[in-house]
Formats: C-alpha cells, sequence, structure tokens
C-alpha cells in the first residue's frame, strides 16, 4: 500500500491480478513457466536436492529447488522417506497447522446498508475493513466454542467490500463482499463434521451480518463458503491455515518453520523454503520470497 503503516490495498482486477502482474514480468526477464503441471516429488542424490518429478512422468534438473509449499508437502510428501535428519523431521511433525478460520465469499446486489449509516450506494464505510464483534466478551465466547469443536455460535465477521474501490470485478451496480470468519476449528467433536454444520453455520454468520446490515441476505446473487477443510482440499493448505502453519510466538523468527532452519535452507542441500512457512510467515507481501532468493544467491548455486 505504497509503504503507509496500517493501511491494506486492493489489487485491480482481483487477487488473481497480481499473479498475471508477476508471471508478465517473469515472462519479460526470460523465464519459463509450467502451469497446471502437479509435482509429483523432489528428487535427490547423495544429500542434495536434484530435480523435480511431475505426475506425468516428466523430470527436470536443476541445482536449485525453492519450494513455496508448507513443510509437509515439501518434506514428507515430495520427499523420499529417511532422507532427511530424524530429529529435523521430528520438529516437522511438531508444526502446528491448527485453524480456525473459514473464508464466506458473496456476490450481492447492492452494498451493505448498515442500520447506522443506512443510506444505498458507497460510502466511506465501504472502503475500509468492517468488522463485526462489538466486546472482547464477543471474542472470548466465540473463541470457547471453538475449544469445545464447534463453530461459534455468534462468530466474529472482517469484511471488505473490494468493489468499492474497484469496478472491474462485478457487473455495473454489482457488488463482491469477503468476510473472514473466527471461529471455525479444523478438527469438529466427535460426531460432528463440515457436511453436517456448514448449512447452520452460514446461516449464523449472515444472521449476524443481518443484524447490522438487515438488507444484505436479501441482495445475496450468490454464495461460496470455504471451511478449514474446504480450504485444505481445494488448495492443499495443511490444516486450512492460509499462513502455512500457526503464526504463533513458538513458530515465528527464528523458530519458523523450524528451531535452527529459520534462513530458508533446508537440510537437503539446494533445496530452499520460500513461501509463508518460513520467515516472516503469511501475509501478501513478498518478504519470505526475497529473503530466499538472497540466501539462493549468497549460496552461489545458481
Amino acid at each position: 500500500a505504497g509503504g503507509a503503516r496500517g493501511v491494506w490495498g486492493y489489487i485491480r482486477g482481483g487477487m488473481g491480478g497480481l499473479a498475471t502482474a508477476l508471471v508478465k514480468t517473469c515472462q519479460q526477464r526470460g523465464v519459463d513457466l509450467l502451469l497446471n503441471a502437479p509435482v509429483q516429488a523432489i528428487t535427490e542424490q547423495q544429500g542434495c536436492a536434484t530435480g523435480i518429478r511431475l505426475v506425468d512422468g516428466r523430470e527436470f534438473k536443476a541445482k536449485v529447488i525453492a519450494s513455496s509449499i508448507d513443510p509437509e508437502w515439501t518434506f514428507k510428501r515430495l520427499l523420499p522417506a529417511n532422507c532427511l535428519p530424524p530429529e529435523f523431521m521430528a520438529a516437522v511433525n511438531r508444526i502446528d497447522y491448527s485453524s480456525a478460520s473459514a473464508k464466506l465469499n458473496l456476490a450481492l446486489s447492492e452494498p451493505p446498508r448498515f442500520n447506522v449509516l443506512p443510506q444505498s450506494g458507497i460510502g466511506p464505510q465501504h472502503c475500509g475493513t468492517m468488522h463485526i464483534c462489538d466486546s472482547v466478551e464477543w471474542i472470548e465466547k466465540a473463541y470457547a466454542d471453538a475449544l469445545l469443536g464447534t463453530p461459534s455460535e455468534r462468530p466474529i465477521l472482517e469484511m471488505t467490500l473490494p468493489t468499492s474501490v474497484d469496478s472491474t470485478i462485478a457487473p455495473p451496480g454489482k457488488h463482491l463482499m469477503s468476510i473472514f470468519i473466527q471461529y471455525a476449528p479444523y478438527r469438529l467433536k466427535p460426531g460432528l463434521s463440515w457436511d453436517q454444520v456448514r448449512d447452520s453455520f452460514v446461516k449464523s454468520c449472515l444472521d449476524t451480518v443481518a443484524e447490522y446490515a438487515p438488507n444484505v441476505p436479501n441482495a445475496i446473487e450468490h454464495l461460496q463458503f470455504l471451511s478449514p477443510v474446504d480450504i485444505e482440499q481445494r488448495y492443499g493448505l495443511t490444516g486450512g491455515n492460509i499462513f502455512q502453519g500457526a503464526m504463533n510466538l513458538n513458530q515465528l523468527f527464528l523458530m519458523r518453520p523450524v528451531l535452527g532452519w529459520s534462513d530458508h535452507r533446508t537440510p537437503l542441500s539446494g533445496l530452499y523454503l520460500c513461501g509463508a512457512a518460513s520467515h516472516p510467515g503469511g501475509g501478501v507481501m513478498g518478504a519470505c520470497g526475497r529473503n530466499a532468493a538472497r540466501e539462493i544467491l549468497r549460496d552461489r548455486l545458481i
């Protein structure tokens, strides 16, 4: 956001616009990009990463492999068993992927009209982050529900309306609203599944919005809900954690992803972590990749 503190930025055209811009920049610099090519394995020999093998059988050799996926995938699914030190794998196995966040995306025929600001159209109240949660007690009760293995009866909602500043992502007069929801535990208590509670939890979220913006439920033209389980299955994020691992104090700084390996290197020479699982963690800022690139260049492997 231009270096301004405490300010969020929107990508014109939606978040996909950032990926498109990166692709264009890479192509201008002569980078070959291969899309829709799932990786089956990272190949290794005598303690060194040697390349990758795709699901379709093709192999690519390289001096450097930079993985932007989480440690669960990088170290436990894509590498052969027993190629990493036992003490390192023991630390990897302790990484906490706990997540209690869900996502609700709405296509609306009109913007929210809040009880305190009932006028129609876009106003300043729509251009920032809109939080629905009026007390610490609300947060504590919502969290207590999640600790018991149930979605919060009265969830905390963090809403944005990107169409308030970007008219390119919806038809004229229509709007998109993105709602980040807490708490929605990945693991529900025995006997419950997300298939069972999905509809009732979505209703609870919409009822909560309606208390403050009564027009929203009737303005919905399309709805998408993603539980932590959906996020894991659709995007390959272990535990549905959007930061590739919980960002608690014991998993930050020199302890991200694990103690002793916060410099983006791994026990396998030539293999680096460059995504949110590495320092400084999750968030659309590019710092993890920049840090990793600096260390790769320092090692003079490319």
